[in-house]
């Protein structure tokens, strides 16, 4: 990595991400090991999770360190007390620090002043892990990155922006179709493109899920609504109505392409059951391998290995 810190996709280098997936399946296949004994992990949250909290939890025990969450409550970050004084306690205390907020700035403050590495586990911008996880998951099913072209349908949100990062590095064609008013902004992908010219990777924005599932060997989607977007469900509702996931959709692509979803799911809405449960999702193994990039990830920060 660029840095002490995972705060953003673009935090890895073009050389890196190739050679950092092949780690992250080295260290699943290797199991339960001592890499990261006598190390403490904080997860420090604003959002509530299922898979973040319970894959950076198992995975730390895995490696044989220890684990300590943190919820809003405890904490009151920014409120109670600053941001930028809780990181610093927090690096008395612990080795690493990983960070679930509402609004990105929040995780780049705590990594200015907590003296230890910071990992963005979720915030406004992107979703690094998430994307990790993501291109794990593709290595693992198609063999290889270079070439594989990923299909996006839905909003050009956290996970889409580093989705398309990490394709962009990893040479993999990204095509995303959202509707008007929900597309990725103009900086992120003047960014990706300059990934993409290095890489050999493509990106393709329309407003037509067919145009972006046609051929494609991976199909992705994500919630209409995120967490703190509950008033404009109705809204999200009207606008991505085109752009259910179903088993028509999934017939434009390759015959022998992949469902990925990050999940929590919203069954029915932005994908239906039978592509959900049917034989070309992967979504589950997309879960599991949360915990895996992640320990990827801090072995790789906490200079163990």
């Amino acid at each position: 990595m660029r840095g002490r810190h995972l705060l953003s996709i673009t935090d890895i280098s073009d050389e890196d991400m190739s050679v950092f997936v092949a780690a992250a399946a080295e260290l699943k296949a290797r199991g339960r090991s001592s890499l990261l004994s006598g190390k403490v992990l904080v997860l420090l949250f604003e959002k509530p999770s299922l898979r973040t909290r319970v894959s950076f939890e198992v995975g730390m025990r895995h490696l044989g360190g220890e684990c300590l969450y943190l919820s809003p409550a405890e904490v009151g970050l920014g409120q109670r007390e600053s941001v930028a004084d809780v990181a610093r306690v927090l690096g008395r205390y612990a080795d690493a620090i990983a960070a679930r907020t509402f609004v990105h700035g929040t995780i780049e403050e705590l990594a200015r002043h907590s003296g230890v590495p910071v990992v963005n586990a979720l915030s406004d911008l992107e979703h690094p892990c998430q994307a990790l996880a993501d291109l794990l998951t593709v290595y693992e099913k198609k063999g290889r990155l270079q070439g594989v072209a990923l299909a996006f349908i839905g909003d050009g949100n956290n996970v889409a922006r580093s989705l398309l990062l990490a394709s962009a590095l990893g040479g993999m064609d990204f095509r995303i179709a959202s509707p008007s008013g929900y597309a990725l902004a103009e900086g992120i992908l003047g960014t990706a493109r300059e990934y993409a010219e290095s890489s050999g990777a493509s990106i393709l924005c329309t407003e037509e899920p067919s145009e972006a599932v046609r051929g494609a060997d991976v199909v992705y989607t994500d919630v209409w609504t995120s967490m703190g977007q509950e008033a404009e469900s109705q809204q999200r509702e009207m606008a991505f109505s085109g752009y259910r996931v179903d088993t028509a959709l999934m017939s434009l692509a390759r015959d022998d392409a992949v469902f990925m979803h990050d999940l929590p799911a919203h069954r029915g809405e932005e994908v239906t059951d039978e592509v959900m449960d049917g034989p070309q999702s992967v979504v589950f193994d997309q879960a599991e391998n949360r915990m895996h990039v992640q320990n990827a990830v801090l072995v790789k920060l906490l200079g163990t290995a």
